[in-house]
């Protein structure tokens, strides 16, 4: 079977939001027209708690330095998807009815969680392999927000794994905080054995 997984696409990293990603609301109408094509949808949801430790304003820091957290190196972001606000929920536009289940990450505030199977060392899951297996899912096409973070760590998560997995890129957008992130994302994707798609037609 094949799944859709919906990356984060939620308030935050939309223009506007606390952690925007350039035109992240662009991809919503392609989500939503790809959806019909799948039996299986879930979706990541960046779910943080207040004090998390990838947040500058907890470090008195600011954003885009680089700190240890959790033994690992962490870039610092904004304030961001914090669990019960506004900038967490996901996108009004985004079709939410038929996401058969939502996976949160980021819960833990001392590591951060990029990819949605695990936190960041990899230490916790967050039972989204499990749900995919029992459900019988062989292949994954991953879309959503960003190309050169949650969406790159998701898909080298999936491929790992044993998952045939696809991304499906006119569908996700990029950060790109140093100019040339999501190419090298791309890049290291298909190295891996991640599948691109860069053109849809008929959806």
């Amino acid at each position: 079977m094949k799944a859709l997984i919906i990356v984060d696409i939620q308030n935050d990293f939309l223009p506007g939001g606390a952690l925007a990603v350039k035109d992240g609301d662009q991809i919503i109408p392609l989500v939503n027209r790809l959806q019909r094509k799948f039996e299986l949808i879930v979706a990541t949801q960046d779910w943080h708690p207040n004090d998390h430790g990838s947040f500058a304003s907890n470090h008195n820091r600011l954003v885009g330095e680089k700190i240890q957290l959790a033994g690992l190196d962490q870039i610092l972001w904004p304030d961001h998807c914090v669990q019960d606000t506004m900038g967490a929920d996901f996108a009004q536009k985004l079709n939410t009815k038929k996401i058969d289940k939502v996976f949160r990450k980021g819960t833990d505030k001392t590591i951060d969680s990029y990819s949605g199977f695990f936190d960041n060392g990899h230490r916790k899951s967050t039972g989204l392999e499990g749900y995919l297996k029992e459900k019988r899912a062989t292949e994954v096409h991953i879309v959503g927000l960003a190309t050169d973070y949650c969406v790159k760590f998701t898909a080298l998560d999936a491929v790992s794994l044993g998952f045939k997995t696809i991304v499906i890129l006119p569908a996700c957008r990029g950060v790109d905080l140093k100019p040339g992130d999501v190419n090298a994302a791309i890049e290291e994707m298909q190295k891996k054995g991640v599948y691109i798609i860069k053109e849809v037609q008929n959806v």
